[in-house]
């Protein structure tokens, strides 16, 4: 189950998805007689990458994710939080397990923020634990890049085998017991995290970062295709298919 929603997620991407109509009408175009069919199918096909790829349709398809949960301000909240200290939970992501790059390149770059922002928290929130959570070999790299920039490596907690979040709840809310759980995870993430943890009857404290959207005046590259947009849009449609498919199984 867990191997085919990853492959259906990956066939219903934005870029993945436009390929799928491109390819579809070539192939009436060339080995077919439905030609006008098959022009049809590549205009849609055309038509489907350019507004993925655009900057304002994608901060729109994003922002429904990401303007969910305010950022974690410690300085209004610390008061609730030291009487008993806190678990701050870093959600896992992509890693790379190459032996011969840097521990700081053993981390994906939106698993580095996410990192980031744990270790903000713990350094404001004294008596914390750092929770890092990840599939093959994600919570490692975040744990030695953690020990690396100085944290106490007795207030690392690695949680290696979780595959996906509905597993990372489970996992850490076994952990972190009664003490306040604060969760940090990308933003366009939070909600769906959010609920899988309340699932299993966790009020976690929303930490999102790692915005894919953030506010702007408008600028001229908004209208111009871009990579960035294409990486928001399919994290959106990830998301929001995650948040579909949770709730069709009653996860949430």
């Amino acid at each position: 189950m867990f191997m085919l929603r990853k492959i259906v997620a990956h066939i219903l991407f934005p870029v993945p998805l436009a390929m799928e109509f491109l390819l579809l009408g070539l192939y009436l175009v060339w080995f077919t007689r439905r030609h006008r069919t098959g022009k049809a199918v590549i205009t849609l096909g055309t038509l489907w990458l350019g507004l993925m790829s655009n900057s304002w349709v994608a901060e729109r398809l994003i922002r429904g994710l990401e303007d969910r949960y305010p950022a974690y301000v410690v300085s209004e909240r610390a008061r609730d939080i030291v009487p008993a200290p806190a678990i701050i939970a870093v959600l896992g992501g992509f890693a790379n397990n190459d032996p011969g790059v840097p521990v700081s390149s053993h981390v994906s770059p939106e698993l580095m923020v996410r990192l980031v922002e744990g270790i903000r928290l713990y350094r404001a929130l004294p008596g914390s634990k750092l929770v890092l959570s990840g599939y093959d070999g994600s919570a490692e790299g975040m744990a030695e890049v953690a020990e690396a920039v100085g944290v106490n490596p007795p207030d690392i907690v690695p949680v290696p085998r979780p595959r996906d979040t509905e597993e990372e709840a489970r996992l850490i809310s076994a952990i972190a017991g009664q003490r306040p759980l604060i969760l940090v995870t990308s933003a366009a993430h939070m909600p769906r995290a959010i609920q899988l943890f309340k699932k299993v009857g966790v009020q976690a404290q929303p930490a999102p970062t790692d915005y894919l959207a953030p506010r702007h005046p408008p600028t001229v590259d908004d209208f111009f295709p871009s990579p960035a947009a294409l990486v928001a849009s399919q994290t959106a449609f990830y998301e929001y298919m995650g948040l579909a498919w949770a709730k069709l199984l009653g996860k949430i």
